[in-house]
């Protein structure tokens, strides 16, 4: 699907000589500098100096017979709202610029040190994550690979780290996901994305949008490179196989999920369906009218509006005016919600989820869109606010699906080589991660053109 190093071939020729951790570091911040590139946008930070010296740690362990993990000498980038000590976690935003750097590292960010990753630096992002489209007013936007010349959105929130990727500055990238921050970028950029059930992996030291939905995964190029990411980041190792297809037991959702696809995503997701057929899969249109109850559940604000009101109000108080205008709506959402409102919501959401899952328990995951459409231009999204909110909920609508449901979810490729990117979504209910990512490996390898 695509010419990306997964991180297996870049762990390949370490072992086997053809490269090191400094010419593989010096490699990937050469592409983060490049005043022609899209370094300047897609890193809050580049941290040439600890990178340079993680890789040359690593190279003196190899050296040595010491190989820590997969990841050992690998460029990984992080996100800009994961503590890291001594730096200045600013979540893509003007109001964090002179908040003090953190003390200690996040433990993600241990666990990678701990792995062998070599950290190139900081991704940029959405401001505070609130937005599916990854334009950000503050700090520029970094620029889609496919048709960079008009300009296309990256997706967001988690912008920076997929264009990190997608441009050789890290071979893996971290980042969050609260209503499909890791998913969307994934799928515009032409990667593959993995949100894991939520209490999978730490979110201490990480800066919150919600906490009720936060999660930490990561974007590559491969499902087998998710896994190998997701053990380090969880601590949970799995030795997976492809899941044969034949016999497996998809769910597409008859509900919201196919609406308003482009005829672009439609047609890619149709040979997609015609491939799974072939091989066996049995796909069946699943009714879900939980899906449609969310608009009634949400009329007074969403967790993310509530929680992200929390944690701003104070700030916003003081220095409103420096955020980003569409973030601040969001936020400033959640003042509309009461106390009342907020516990509501969340026993509401308890039941929806038994709910859905009872209707899923007979399946092996569901089966959609990541997103409805290609990725828009920058430029009509910047000024015509009604273009970005409605670009913004088409975005989110099928990945949040998945956060309001506690789920676990991947985004991969089904696009062929030359045409805008269009991913597929599998997804499946808290504590399936294993057979998401099974079954996500035998897509993956039956969809690759």
């Amino acid at each position: 699907m695509n010419t990306l190093p997964t991180l297996a071939r870049l762990a390949s020729d370490l072992a086997e000589g053809r490269a090191s951790a400094r010419s593989l570091a010096e490699a990937a911040l050469a592409r983060a500098e490049d005043a022609a590139g899209e370094g300047a946008r897609a890193f809050t930070l580049i941290d040439r100096p600890r990178a340079l010296a993680l890789a040359a740690a690593s190279d003196a362990l190899r050296k040595a017979g010491i190989v820590r993990s997969p990841l050992e000498g690998l460029p990984v980038s992080v996100k800009d709202v994961f503590d890291v000590a001594g730096q200045v976690t600013t979540a893509g935003s003007a109001v964090l610029a002179d908040a003090p750097p953190a003390a200690c590292n996040a433990p993600v960010i241990d666990r990678l040190l701990a792995a062998g990753a070599v950290i190139v630096g900081r991704t940029s992002m959405t401001e505070f994550a609130f937005s599916g489209l990854g334009l950000n007013p503050h700090r520029g936007t970094p620029r889609n690979p496919w048709d960079r010349a008009t300009g296309r959105i990256p997706g967001g929130s988690s912008s920076g780290a997929a264009v990190s990727v997608t441009d050789g500055m890290a071979a893996l990238a971290i980042g969050t996901d609260t209503g499909g921050s890791v998913r969307i970028p994934s799928a515009l950029c032409g990667l593959t994305g993995f949100k894991p059930t939520q209490r999978r992996v730490s979110r201490q030291g990480v800066l919150p949008l919600s906490a009720s939905l936060d999660s930490v995964g990561p974007l590559a190029a491969s499902v087998q490179c998710c896994i190998t990411a997701d053990g380090v980041l969880s601590g949970q190792t799995w030795q997976l196989q492809p899941r044969p297809l034949a016999g497996a037991r998809l769910a597409c959702p008859a509900e919201i999920a196919l609406d308003d696809m482009d005829a672009h995503v439609a047609a890619a997701f149709d040979r997609a369906l015609e491939r799974l057929h072939s091989a066996g899969a049995r796909v069946t249109r699943l009714p879900l009218p939980e899906w449609r109850e969310l608009a009634a559940l949400h009329a007074k604000g969403t967790l993310s509006n509530a929680e992200a009101w929390a944690w701003h109000r104070q700030r916003l108080a003081a220095q409103g005016a420096a955020y980003d205008p569409r973030v601040r709506a969001r936020i400033e959402a959640g003042r509309q919600m009461d106390c009342a409102d907020y516990i509501d919501l969340l026993a509401a959401r308890r039941r929806w989820i038994a709910q859905v899952e009872q209707r899923l328990a007979a399946f092996d995951a569901l089966l959609m869109p990541t997103v409805p459409i290609a990725a828009p231009a920058i430029a009509s999204l910047q000024t015509d606010d009604a273009a970005y909110w409605r670009a913004n909920a088409l975005m989110l609508r099928n990945t949040s699906l998945i956060n309001f449901l506690d789920g676990c979810a991947l985004s991969l490729p089904m696009h062929p080589p030359g045409e805008a990117p269009a991913a597929l979504m599998l997804a499946g209910c808290a504590g399936t991660d294993a057979r998401v990512l099974a079954l996500g490996l035998a897509v993956q390898a039956l969809l690759d053109w």
